[in-house]
């Protein structure tokens, strides 16, 4: 059997933090290309399963006109199995489009519930979020009936949630790998994590093909979708194909050296940028007067989506804090407020900067 992988699409998405030149309509468009492309790509290699793992649509945003865009392309592969489980982007609710829309007939939709569809010797299990969150895992109610055949997974999940970092992982249906593994799944496709993850360990089953596009400058590298073959013996085949034809990059520039918006502009309009790439550009070392990375963002090539200001106030803050002055006063009680609230450094910086350099 043959299948392609993905999730992650978010379709009508607003992409509300990267708002120049219209950049959330551009990728939006792309999105929806995207989508073509994997179908092309299904019709051309006689694909018969269609998994998506979640987060096809944003809930809160879609438009009716998306979905039936969405499901006009799953019309064109009627010999290809579609199964989607939703996420907690785009959960099984009683006024979602995947309970009240027609979707068309090779389409299958898991809800919040273990369900198995049997295909000859093939048997897909799956289950979705029925609301935005999900605290407890449904795998201990999973059993695999027949051993034998093939036995494939389909669900939206946080993976060893404990070791992600953050207790947020543990709303987004936690489990942890071992017990995953236990159940003898051929093949568990996943979603919820945006970067891909395919051949991290030998003879990997359990897969993450990433978000066919990247949403932002915290989904950096290449995107795409996972195919992939399972044989009659289970041998098992799968390969990442990049779909998105940008990429999303970081660069540091070091402005110690510069003493106006204007050189700043001529240094950084300067640099040398791929046309396939998307830039977040961040500013570093010390800074010799106010920026407005905002302000910065509207002279500079398109390229760049977003400049950060990670530079550092070039006066010694600890020695002005013990000056008996206003100015002094000023930066003590202003680092104290950084002490209290770390999380808020960088904004309190940027307001270090511009209280000293207006008295």
């Amino acid at each position: 059997m043959k299948f392609v992988h993905i999730a992650d699409m978010h379709f009508d998405i607003p992409f509300t933090t990267l708002n120049k030149n219209n950049f959330g309509i551009q990728r939006r468009l792309e999105q929806r290309n995207i989508l073509k492309k994997i179908i092309q790509y299904i019709l051309e290699n006689k694909i018969e399963y269609l998994f998506i793992c979640g987060d096809l649509y944003e809930q809160e945003y879609i438009k009716k006109s998306t979905i039936e865009y969405i499901n006009q392309l799953f019309m064109q592969i009627p010999q290809t199995k579609i199964y989607i489980v939703p996420g907690n982007h785009d959960p099984y609710l009683k006024n979602s489009y995947y309970s009240k829309y027609n979707w068309a007939p090779n389409v299958y939709i898991f809800q919040n519930k273990i369900q198995k569809v049997d295909n000859g010797n093939i048997h897909i299990y799956g289950y979705g979020f029925g609301s935005f969150y999900m605290e407890n895992s449904l795998i201990n109610e999973i059993q695999i009936e027949q051993k034998d055949d093939i036995n494939i997974l389909l669900t939206h999940a946080a993976i060893d949630a404990a070791s992600a970092g953050s207790e947020k992982y543990y709303n987004y249906n936690p489990m942890p790998k071992n017990e995953l593994k236990k159940l003898g799944f051929d093949y568990v496709a996943l979603g919820h994590i945006h970067k891909p993850y395919y051949n991290e360990e030998e003879n990997q089953k359990i897969i993450y093909p990433g978000s066919t596009i990247s949403l932002g400058f915290d989904e950096l590298g290449k995107h795409g979708m996972i195919v992939g073959e399972i044989s009659e013996n289970k041998n098992l085949k799968i390969d990442f194909i990049p779909l998105d034809e940008k990429e999303f990059t970081e660069y540091e520039l070091d402005i110690s050296e510069k003493y106006s918006k204007e050189e700043l502009i001529e240094q950084i309009n300067s640099i040398q940028l791929e046309n396939n790439k998307f830039y977040e550009l961040n500013l570093i070392g010390q800074k010799n007067f106010e920026i407005n990375s905002h302000e910065l963002e509207t002279y500079t090539d398109e390229k760049i989506i977003k400049i950060k200001d990670k530079t550092k106030i070039k006066q010694n803050l600890e020695e002005i804090a013990k000056q008996n002055s206003l100015k002094g006063i000023f930066v003590k009680n202003m680092l104290q407020k950084i002490n209290q609230q770390p999380e808020e450094k960088e904004k309190i910086m940027k307001a270090i900067q511009i209280g000293l350099e207006n008295m």
